[in-house]
């Protein structure tokens, strides 16, 4: 890893957004099923769901992508700090 890469260095890294919204809402699944079928309590599904996590819990993340039958990159991505940056412009 190179000394211009380092977050100390930087400020502007980038961000994770989680996207489960938009993906429980594609295929009309409730946050409440969701829960339920995962084993969570619906105010953690509900944080992911408004993409407001803190930090990420592998297992409850395996638990959604199990659930869902999906990918975590279809519910997660990173966002360069040029990219979302101009989106907020």
């Amino acid at each position: 890893m190179s000394e211009d890469k380092s977050v100390f260095l930087i400020k502007n890294y980038g961000k994770i957004n989680v996207k489960l919204k938009q993906y429980l809402d594609a295929r009309n699944i409730k946050r409440g099923n969701l829960a339920s079928s995962v084993k969570a309590h619906f105010q953690v599904i509900d944080k992911w769901y408004n993409n407001n996590v803190e930090r990420i819990d592998l297992d409850v993340l395996a638990r959604i992508c199990y659930v869902l039958n999906c990918k975590v990159e279809d519910i997660i991505e990173y966002t360069e700090y040029s990219e979302y940056s101009e989106e907020e412009s």
